[in-house]
């Protein structure tokens, strides 16, 4: 049984990582699948953190469906063929002698385990921790680092202000037509991803609370009742770290953002109860700024750093 004694010494199983380098995992918790890439983050052996539900365990823990069915089928493989081969030594034959003799023979029929071989899915969106530099790729947009642990909504917020940003600049070389246009587009992009940031949030802090708030969503589109409803269930004021005119600023843009997206834009009643903006005339299409956005988006990443220490999400301290 030389064959056989040699792996069972033990043997190698090496999984393969997809054309970009990334090696797929599965959440032993919510049985979501997402992609990380060795080499890339923290160069020392760490737990795994499921980027979904924030589960945290070994990496055995974390190998794929398909991974296991391949692990399997590998070393039964290795197994039969070792064996096949051993047997295959003790074949004989002992043809008959005489005209009465009796032949003796021994053979050896059998085939191999096949290996079952797998690839590793496409994901929507690739992401590099800004804490560890893990490169790893999910589902979405939102997701805890599967190396250290950090929440990336604050990561995700930067971003998308930093290109509101960009698209702010640019306007301001464009003609007055197509400027207002990047202007009102920048407006709208700074509120919706506000809006997802908190929401998403939100929908992590409830996931654990036993409160019957863990089945709402708090919707940051009107910042007013946005406000009431953290104050209901979180006890913070969303408003604590501004002040009175930065938070005046934020609620007037927000209502700005609800006309051009729902008003074409024009000013009507409920913008001047909500705002008291006095330089606003009803039928008149409302004004946007381009310093008070500037510094309206300064704002909302300031809040948005406020928002996410008071919910008590684990994010970078580096950014």
């Amino acid at each position: 049984m030389r064959h056989f004694d040699r792996i069972s010494k033990g043997f190698n199983i090496v999984l393969k990582p997809d054309e970009k380098g990334y090696i797929g995992r599965e959440c032993p918790s919510c049985d979501s699948y997402f992609k990380i890439k060795f080499g890339t983050g923290v160069q020392e052996a760490l737990p795994c953190y499921c980027p979904y539900c924030g589960t945290k365990g070994e990496h055995d823990l974390f190998l794929t469906k398909e991974q296991k069915r391949y692990i399997k089928s590998y070393a039964l493989n290795r197994v039969t063929t070792a064996l096949l081969k051993d047997l295959k030594t003790m074949e004989f034959e002992y043809k008959p002698r005489g005209g009465f003799g009796i032949g003796v023979s021994l053979k050896v029929k059998g085939t191999t385990r096949p290996i079952r071989y797998y690839r590793e899915r496409e994901l929507e969106t690739e992401i590099v921790c800004d804490r560890c530099g893990l490169h790893y790729a999910i589902f979405g947009v939102f997701a805890y680092c599967p190396d250290c642990g950090v929440y990336n909504s604050l990561q995700v917020l930067y971003k998308n202000l930093e290109l509101i940003d960009k698209e702010l600049a640019l306007s301001e070389t464009q003609e007055e037509e197509f400027k207002e246009f990047l202007v009102a587009d920048a407006l709208e992009n700074a509120v919706s991803a506000f809006d997802g940031f908190g929401r998403e949030l939100c929908r992590i802090s409830t996931r654990k609370r036993i409160d019957p708030f863990r089945k709402g969503t708090v919707s940051f589109q009107n910042l007013r009742k946005a406000r009431d409803t953290l104050k209901n269930y979180f006890q913070f004021d969303l408003a604590a770290p501004l002040r009175n005119e930065d938070w005046e600023l934020l609620v007037k843009h927000f209502q700005k953002r609800h006309l051009i997206a729902h008003k074409m834009g024009v000013v009507d009643e409920d913008y001047i109860r909500t705002t008291g903006d006095k330089n606003a005339v009803i039928g008149s299409k409302v004004r946007i700024d381009l310093d008070d956005l500037t510094e309206f988006v300064l704002v909302i990443r300031k809040l948005g750093e406020y928002l996410i220490t008071e919910l008590g999400i684990p994010v970078s301290q580096d950014t």
